[in-house]
């Protein structure tokens, strides 16, 4: 079966549609990690992603006859584009049923490229299923999105590109897996001409459907599937490529959705490109891979494998990017509710870098604050942070790796006091340097008790700051020159209508 894949690679029919990506160096990575990392840039497709090579090969298979029925596949974004791109170079009528979770700009994508969408359902499952009522109603062609032997050898031209583009040393491959169709073209050419190079898979730890039929030895069905990466939110391994995957990979790495956010900024970073989660899926199984086996010296080659996202998920990605690089740490504190005790917190951190908090005023007893702290990759810094804080006598929670609390809590902590007082409300505009928080805070009378603040650094040269102040009424008439005296922009809010509405 391998060399008569290896065959169906080598006549493929891509370039007609496809083109000949480049391999990118990653030199940011490459030093940070002691190892040369390569980025095959399946992002610059026609298409924005690799899913035109076995979407068109499949197209180039067909007789008239199927292509006069129209053509049809259920897809989650990149196969859809790469779909309608084919079947509108051939002249073909395509229809794309899309699960209603898949980000716009592919729905749109698909759709400019002359195709019809149909969105159903919330996974690529329920997809799959009214594809299949709509080929019995109207008779369409089915063009599977990665579980075909066609599909896979269009896929697996890409092997070939690596091997011809880079003729030297080559220790692993990591291949982002969603159906397998990649993995297994990639690993069968791979395979074939050079056994002596890895192939790794990487999943989503909330859609690793090959991990799991490894495991079993046998294809699964996951019972739930993570949506995050929609581009590989797949329940089952396809039929065709597991047959091939099974004996040629060398094993699967999973990672998280912070992993997966931080990879993208990686790849920015050193290519300016931008790409989808799942396109930065084997990036992230490339670093873990390294932290797992300690690798050094090797030459390691990712596959990015699309850049379709939503321009309003970057916010999200940035958000938790910090987090994936293990370089943030998200604490719940127990703080004294009495005038002084915010800056005694702040001296008991010392001049670490606070990247967010949130805080309101509930009781006179005690205060529950939120709190993100800079801390170095590892762990044991964030550790030790903790340790500092609970021998200075402080209730700590570490949160850094709960989901409720980076998804929803760090965004609605506060809300309105369970007593009535007045308050002063101001916004800040921080600089983002060590120190000025403190100096904030120490420039403040010493009865003056904050009972709200609201920090996040964005990774400007401003960060935003909300602050509630409780001030003695002979003070009310020189808060501002206070304030001035501090010497950062601020504006007065407490007449707000946003403020009077949803926290006073």
């Amino acid at each position: 079966m391998l060399e008569a894949t290896v065959k169906k690679i080598l006549q493929a029919r891509v370039y007609e549609a496809a083109c000949e990506t480049p391999i990118s160096p990653a030199p940011f990575l490459s030093r940070r990690f002691n190892n040369q990392i390569l980025i095959k840039r399946e992002d610059l497709q026609p298409v924005f992603s690799f899913k035109i090579r076995g979407a068109y090969n499949k197209m180039a298979q067909l007789t008239q006859a199927q292509k006069d029925k129209g053509v049809i596949a259920a897809s989650a974004g990149n196969h859809a584009q790469g779909l309608a791109m084919a079947a509108k170079l051939m002249g073909v009528k395509a229809v794309i049923v899309m699960p209603r979770i898949t980000p716009d700009i592919k729905v749109q994508a698909v759709r400019a490229r002359g195709a019809k969408v149909v969105l159903k359902g919330d996974a690529f499952a329920a997809a799959v299923e009214h594809a299949q009522e709509l080929i019995k109603e109207h008779g369409y062609t089915y063009i599977p999105p990665f579980d075909d032997i066609d599909v896979v050898a269009g896929q697996g031209t890409i092997g070939v590109e690596i091997l011809r583009q880079h003729a030297g040393r080559l220790d692993a491959i990591f291949v982002p897996v969603g159906g397998g169709g990649l993995i297994a073209g990639v690993a069968a050419y791979v395979k074939y001409l050079r056994p002596d190079i890895k192939v790794i898979g990487v999943e989503a730890e909330d859609s690793a459907c090959l991990k799991a039929a490894l495991e079993a030895g046998e294809r699964v069905v996951l019972d739930q599937v993570g949506v995050f990466a929609e581009g590989v939110a797949v329940a089952q391994i396809g039929e065709v490529p597991f047959s091939l995957i099974k004996d040629l990979i060398d094993g699967v790495i999973t990672v998280n959705t912070d992993e997966m956010c931080a990879a993208v900024k990686d790849i920015f970073e050193d290519t300016r490109a931008v790409a989808e989660t799942s396109g930065a899926l084997s990036l992230a199984g490339l670093k873990k891979y390294i932290q797992q086996t300690g690798a050094e010296g090797e030459t390691l080659l990712c596959i990015n494998s699309g850049a379709n996202t939503n321009f309003d998920r970057l916010q999200h990605i940035a958000e938790r990017t910090e987090l994936g690089e293990q370089r943030e740490a998200i604490l719940a504190v127990t703080i004294a509710e009495n005038p002084g005790s915010f800056k005694k917190f702040c001296r008991t951190l010392g001049k670490r870098m606070v990247t967010e908090f949130s805080y309101r005023y509930a009781d006179s007893s005690e205060a529950h604050i939120y709190v993100g702290v800079q801390v170095k990759p590892g762990g044991e810094d964030r550790q030790a942070v903790i340790d500092k804080l609970r021998d200075g006598g402080y209730q700590v929670e570490d949160l850094t790796d709960n989901e409720l609390a980076k998804l929803h809590i760090r965004h609605l902590s506060g809300g309105r006091p369970s007593e009535r007082f007045e308050e002063e409300v101001y916004r800040f505009e921080f600089p983002e340097r060590p120190g000025a928080l403190m100096n904030f805070l120490t420039q403040l009378p010493h009865d003056w008790n904050i009972s709200l603040f609201h920090y996040r650094n964005h990774g400007a040269a401003y960060g935003r700051v909300l602050v509630g102040m409780q001030v003695p009424n002979g003070d009310r008439t020189h808060v501002a020159e206070y304030l001035d005296a501090i010497g950062y922009r601020y504006w007065r809010e407490s007449d707000n209508p946003a403020y009077r509405l949803f926290m006073a």
